[in-house]
């Protein structure tokens, strides 16, 4: 297969529903470990969200000599992104942002193991699960975020999280915190906690306050929202936030910038501000602050921040392991934000170069893009978009490539639930 920027782009255009013949030679996913390589060539991608879906896929896509294993301890995925809806009230369950990995294996041959990775040897080239060991040539890690719970005085991270729900990982947290919301009393007060920049999805808590006051407004208009930001300002869009508080929810919201909760109770329900006296909720979501997902901690690919995993900006390779590649809310990727699209984007080019330097051909520079949206009302979303470039070895923002959505807007809804579907389609087929 000849391999060239044309031929990335011919991949790209088919987005969501190309398959190729021939790929389904690999077994249908399941728990068994792959064989020995032999003289084959074998990527592994480890983590089946955002980034690893796409990563295995266009690997597999851009070059089906080239076998590829998915790595994934749940049988299913669960999106981050559109949940806070449920929070809200308009969607009935999470059934709809639930995707499986089977069509993965079908229609392109992944061989997808579902086991939980216990250790990664960069030396030696091999991924220990559960179930045992296996090697590869190339490994794409796409582990998404784990928690410092240690940084929250009073976190017990096996209880806490029952009682003050982070609900940051889409599934039984999410549940949780909804049912949190129909058991409170009207009159009730939700608090949420934000932590520092960087997080996963910078809209996302706002998106949450106003998603729960929507809900608050239909059953239990006597209560209110809460939020500290450990942040000054809204970190995105909050201009438009702002506006849709407004219009929509006024008195229910009330918003505290550079308020960081040092502490939790979860006995009394209360948590511990800086500078403040403690504030008491009957529904506390606890988002604590965060870095790249355990594994990689583990396998000594976190940066001097001792946070997240420092990468070459053109390929994602680990800039601390060699033929290791790095992609999603757990890199460095500059300008690019920790959201369910950026990954998508960076999966593509990882796995495009990835198959020129299996191909010993060139690699292309990276065009990266994301589009985050946020519900504002039953009716109305916004959204922000960028395009990015790489400019002096880092990924930056192209100047006038994107901006914020000019206002609420019913467009926008529209767009969201559009894009929400068929990402996951992407992801899943």
């Amino acid at each position: 297969m000849t391999f060239d920027r044309r031929s990335f782009l011919k991949v790209l255009s088919a987005a969501s529903g190309a398959t190729l013949a021939g790929c389904g030679a690999l077994p249908m996913g399941g728990s068994s470990l792959p064989t020995a390589k032999s003289s084959g060539r074998r990527v592994v991608v480890v983590g089946g969200g955002y980034g690893g879906t796409i990563a295995a896929k266009y690997v597999r896509m851009l070059d089906p000599s080239i076998e590829v294993v998915l790595v994934e301890r749940e049988r299913q995925f669960v999106s981050c992104p559109y949940s806070n809806l449920y929070l809200g009230g308009l969607l009935p369950n999470l059934s709809s942002l639930t995707i499986g990995y089977d069509k993965l294996a079908a229609n392109h041959g992944v061989k997808v193991v579902h086991d939980t990775v216990t250790a990664i040897d960069a030396t030696k080239k091999t991924v220990t699960v559960g179930g045992g060991s296996f090697n590869y040539d190339r490994l794409v890690l796409s582990p998404g975020i784990d928690f410092r719970f240690e940084e929250i005085a009073g976190y017990d991270p096996a209880t806490t999280p029952q009682v003050m729900p982070h609900s940051w990982k889409a599934g039984p947290q999410t549940m949780l915190l909804r049912k949190q919301l129909e058991n409170m009393r009207d009159g009730g007060v939700v608090v949420i906690a934000v932590p520092q920049m960087p997080f996963r999805c910078p809209p996302g808590p706002y998106e949450r306050a106003t998603m729960i006051a929507m809900y608050l407004k239909q059953h239990k208009p006597r209560s209110k929202v809460i939020v500290l930001d450990a942040n000054p300002d809204i970190a995105s869009k909050g201009g438009l936030f702002r506006k849709g508080w407004a219009k929509h929810y006024a008195g229910l919201i009330e918003y505290q910038g550079a308020k960081r909760v040092t502490a939790v109770n979860a006995r009394n329900m209360t948590v511990s501000v800086e500078g403040l006296e403690d504030v008491k909720g009957d529904v506390i979501n606890v988002i604590p602050p965060q870095r790249a997902g355990d594994i990689a901690r583990n396998a000594g690919l976190i940066g001097p921040d001792k946070r997240w995993c420092p990468v070459d900006t053109t390929t994602f390779e680990s800039t601390l392991a060699k033929d290791v590649h790095v992609i999603g809310d757990a890199c460095i990727a500059g300008a690019m934000p920790k959201s369910g699209f950026s990954a998508n984007s960076e999966a593509k080019v990882c796995a495009t170069n990835i198959v020129a330097l299996m191909n010993g051909r060139e690699t292309i520079q990276l065009s990266g893009l994301n589009t985050c949206y946020s519900q504002i009302s039953p009716t109305e979303a916004v959204s922000v978009a960028a395009v990015y470039t790489i400019k002096d070895g880092a990924i930056v923002s192209v100047p006038n490539s994107g901006g914020v959505s000019p206002d609420l807007s019913e467009a926008e809804a529209v767009y969201a639930k559009s894009w929400i579907n068929n990402i996951l389609t992407e992801m899943s087929t």
